[in-house]
């Protein structure tokens, strides 16, 4: 992610969530050392979707993602989710783990195909009133699946 996609990036945002980020939120995910966003480009060169994954020691945490309302069910979400899968593997971290609303159904379908597994919820976390469902994903167990 580079301040070019920030336009685009903030677009998504505000189409994808009630409470969305703000420019400074990515500009500081785009500044700090633990964080790590990216951006899905289109082949036609536009940002389709975007991810940024924070690492803390052998830990890693995606704290936001989306892809555009108009490209949705076209496997952008899960290329963004596969590269952090990839990014933890590569650095040898123990752990991906993640927040998803309870009703957002086709994110927790995905997340539990990659292989997430549901460890928690906190209760009323949204404006709402939603729960927040907390998922982790074992690398050590996708390395173990992939070798099989």
């Amino acid at each position: 992610m580079c301040i070019e996609d920030l336009d685009k990036v903030l677009q998504i945002e505000s189409a994808s969530f009630p409470r969305p980020w703000t420019r400074r939120h990515f500009l500081d995910e785009m500044e700090s050392p633990g964080s790590h966003p990216v951006v899905a480009v289109t082949a036609g060169g536009e940002v389709g979707g975007y991810l940024c994954l924070t690492q803390v020691l052998d830990e890693a945490e995606i704290l936001d993602v989306a892809v555009d309302p108009s490209l949705r069910g076209r496997g952008i979400g899960r290329a963004l989710v596969d590269w952090a899968v990839a990014f933890c593997r590569q650095r040898k971290l123990a752990l991906l783990c993640l927040e998803v609303r309870v009703g957002n159904h086709e994110a927790i379908s995905l997340y539990r195909r990659l292989g997430f597994t549901e460890v928690g919820r906190r209760k009323n976390y949204y404006e709402n009133g939603d729960d927040a469902i907390l998922m982790d994903l074992s690398i050590a167990q996708v390395e173990e699946c992939d070798a099989v």
